[in-house]
């Protein structure tokens, strides 16, 4: 028979915490291997407790790594969490290279269903694009794509639909400088994402981020799927919004052209995100997704890594793993960036975790850190890129971006990403067009509380009937079936219209 489950999780024999699977109650008597203790206080599921006496002053260990120090003395079986545990800095000493292994790609070949684009890239969906260069051409984008209801691409099956990509910028900014060209990185990568076959660029005429210069540098589409109108020029909203219409009307036989083939997996650019974390995270649906990354790597596939800032205090276990020194010190200027630009408006880089991310059970940033990176896998770092930059690398890749989700989202679907996986333990809704997002629940009551927006259980690790790597299978099988035209839980719910949120920088002016 199996061994019973215990009611806690210790990672490492060096952790003096271990993490509460379900409640627990005061006055409750556990065994944790030889050793017997009595709870001091109630424990919520995925929060942590004492399982030996930590001094004022001391680490705190968890997953064999310092998150934080004691801010009191700290007593066996007592509640461990942001009432006695205290930030410090980030000071863990890297070795850079030190874990790098080349990946061995000696796995059987996979493959999914994809859309291979003119190009040659490879799309995981196919959708029409609408996308506005300034604030002011937005709504005229949202009507034009609202015209093309289901019913009436009734007769184009082969599309999955047209997409409004708006947003609040493009004017009221520098025509040059740092602000100005993340906004067009971003934009262009969306006019560029091979899940669109084709896009129609909106802007109003006048604004500072021109339509003229989107178009600059973009990869050629075949003829008909890619065209621009200015509001302006059209004679008004309503001249517009027709003649837009009648644009994508024109894209939607050619895109509707599209079919499905057999294609390796490594055409396959997946970008990793955790939101709506807890306690769990860094147990199950992190490891799980990095069992699935690994497989991924050993196919040839990229995945991209990314939310900078949930990365602090746990950059060293990267840094080892770089492919080069070269790769590591770019890694080491984007969080030193950071730093700079978090005190600049008299923040800090604990300012993360989020309340909800706390009453999940994450104490610190290091915490949420070091199981974030989980979902690297355990490969080779061969790359790492500025916000929204083209992926071109194959493996595993790191984007600077700000740990907001769908900022963070927004820049791997620029980068390239053809699938989004993305883990929760409180329950994030996340959907994203044009490119397909998995939901991950860290636990299974998550997972049956919000069934139809969750797309796969870990909580099974968590209840020891599947192991990470059994799971991380899984997982890959998923992620290719998804890849395939397999609907996502968002997908089904309609969701992922609204989710375009490229990074602000710089003045508003």
């Amino acid at each position: 028979m199996p061994a019973p489950i215990t009611p806690l999780i210790r990672l490492s024999e060096l952790d003096n915490v271990a993490v509460a699977r379900s409640p627990l109650s005061a006055g409750q008597i556990l065994t944790l291997g030889a050793q017997t203790l009595t709870l001091r206080d109630a424990i919520d599921a995925g929060h942590k407790l004492a399982v030996y006496t930590i001094a004022a002053g001391t680490a705190v260990l968890k997953y064999g790594q310092t998150i934080g120090l004691a801010s009191c003395d700290i007593a066996v079986g007592e509640h461990v969490h942001v009432h006695n545990v205290s930030m410090l800095p980030s000071a863990a000493e890297h070795g850079a290279g030190s874990a790098y292994r080349p990946t061995v790609s000696d796995a059987p070949t996979a493959t999914f269903q994809g859309i291979v684009r003119a190009d040659g890239r490879v799309a995981t969906r196919n959708y029409l694009g609408v996308v506005s260069s300034v604030n002011c051409s937005a709504t005229v984008c949202q009507r034009i794509a609202q015209h093309f209801t289901p019913e009436r691409l009734r007769a184009f099956p082969q599309v999955d639909g047209v997409v409004a990509i708006t947003h609040g910028q493009g004017c009221g900014m520098a025509g040059s400088g740092e602000s100005m060209e993340v906004l067009r990185r971003t934009l262009q990568g969306y006019l560029d994402q091979p899940n669109f076959a084709g896009v129609l660029v909106v802007g109003l005429g006048c604004e500072v981020n021109q339509v003229s210069g989107l178009l600059l540098g973009l990869a050629e589409r075949p003829s008909g799927l890619l065209a621009t109108l200015k509001i302006q020029e059209a004679g008004g909203t309503r001249e517009a919004i027709a003649a837009g219409i009648a644009q994508v009307e024109q894209m939607l036989p050619i895109a509707n052209q599209a079919s499905r083939s057999t294609v390796s997996a490594r055409h396959l650019t997946v970008g990793l995100q955790c939101g709506g974390s807890d306690g769990y995270s860094g147990i199950s649906a992190n490891p799980v997704l990095g069992a699935a990354v690994d497989l991924l790597v050993r196919q040839g596939g990229t995945a991209i890594l990314s939310e900078t800032p949930e990365i602090y205090g746990a950059e060293h276990l990267l840094t080892a793993r770089a492919a080069s020194q070269e790769v590591a010190a770019q890694l080491m200027e984007r969080l030193q960036w950071w730093e700079r630009y978090t005190q600049a408006h008299h923040a800090d880089m604990n300012n993360n975790p989020s309340p909800g991310n706390k009453a999940g059970g994450i104490t610190t940033i290091l915490e949420k850190s070091l199981g974030a990176v989980a979902k690297g896998g355990s490969t080779g770092l061969m790359a790492v890129y500025e916000y929204a930059q083209p992926v071109r690398a194959q493996g595993l890749v790191f984007m600077d971006t700000p740990g907001y989700d769908p900022v963070s989202a927004t820049g791997q679907v620029a980068g390239g990403a053809n699938l989004i996986c993305f883990t929760t333990g409180r329950g994030s809704t996340y959907g994203c067009k044009p490119t397909p997002c998995l939901k991950l629940a860290t636990h299974t009551a998550l997972f049956e509380h919000m069934r139809l927006d969750m797309d796969f259980d870990a909580g099974t690790v968590i209840e020891g009937s599947q192991s990470i790597e059994e799971a991380g299978q899984q997982l890959f099988a998923l992620m290719l079936a998804t890849a395939s035209g397999e609907s996502t839980s968002s997908e089904r719910n309609g969701l992922g219209d609204n989710e375009f949120v490229p990074w602000q920088l710089g003045a508003v002016m």
